[in-house]
């Protein structure tokens, strides 16, 4: 037995702490060699670096589809890699869709063109190039010192002034059957002047118009079949 104020043999005071410094050691090498989640090809940005390229990427992918944008826009030929199968369009989502992105931004654009092409069949272009040159004039901003977090809160604003903007503007002809129609009519001769028919919008915007209107306000356009027959377009 050993007195309380007799000093501690060194043997006695390390048999005494083992498990405290053997969990301490532990945890510091830990830190210095911490777990590897992800593969040996998984490369890793941060600050600066990582937000030019996330602003290079978005902005690339607005460029590439900005020239089909309108009526004037231009077609895209796209060749497959594997079977050398050549497309030419000029819809944004099938452009979008057929290439192969590294760029984490630019997937955000993609993924956003998608969901405009399945939640409304059309737009994939512009809210690709409006989501681009909203990154671009962000660019400037940050550029200037003013914090990303300022950026959006201030693009939320105006984006709360569209919205209002367009609700006072705009006109209720629901209850008008040729009013409603007429707008139908402009809204999908608009849609097909950027098209391969465009020659012949009116006669398809009319096809469009009428099989809408029998739908009677249902949105599942499964309900819309498209039947084949020579010589009946």
């Amino acid at each position: 037995m050993l007195a309380d104020d007799a000093p501690v043999p060194l043997n006695t005071f390390l048999e005494r702490n083992f498990q405290y410094y053997y969990h301490s050691a532990v945890l510091i090498m830990t830190a210095f060699n911490p777990t590897q989640i992800f593969g040996d090809e998984v490369t890793e940005e941060k600050g600066e670096n990582a937000r030019l390229s996330a602003f290079v990427g978005a902005i690339a992918v607005g460029d590439l589809v900005k020239s089909t944008l309108g009526p004037k826009g231009m077609d895209k030929i796209l060749q497959s890699a594997s079977t050398g199968e050549i497309m030419v369009t000029n819809d944004g989502a099938t452009i979008l869709k057929s290439i192969a992105l590294d760029n984490a931004a630019a997937k955000v654009l993609v993924n956003i063109s998608k969901v405009q092409d399945d939640e409304v069949g059309d737009g994939t272009t512009s809210v690709t190039v409006l989501a681009a040159e909203l990154l671009r004039e962000a660019e400037k901003l940050v550029e200037k010192k003013i914090h990303p977090q300022t950026i959006i809160e201030g693009y939320r604003i105006a984006s709360n002034v569209a919205l209002a903007a367009l609700e006072a503007t705009a006109v209720d002809h629901s209850k008008d059957k040729e009013a409603f129609r007429n707008d139908l009519m402009a809204i999908a001769r608009t849609t097909l002047s950027s098209k391969v028919l465009s020659q012949d919008r009116n006669h398809f915007a009319e096809l469009a118009c009428d099989a809408v209107l029998r739908m009677r306000g249902s949105t599942d356009l499964s309900h819309i079949q498209i039947i084949k027959r020579r010589a009946g377009s």
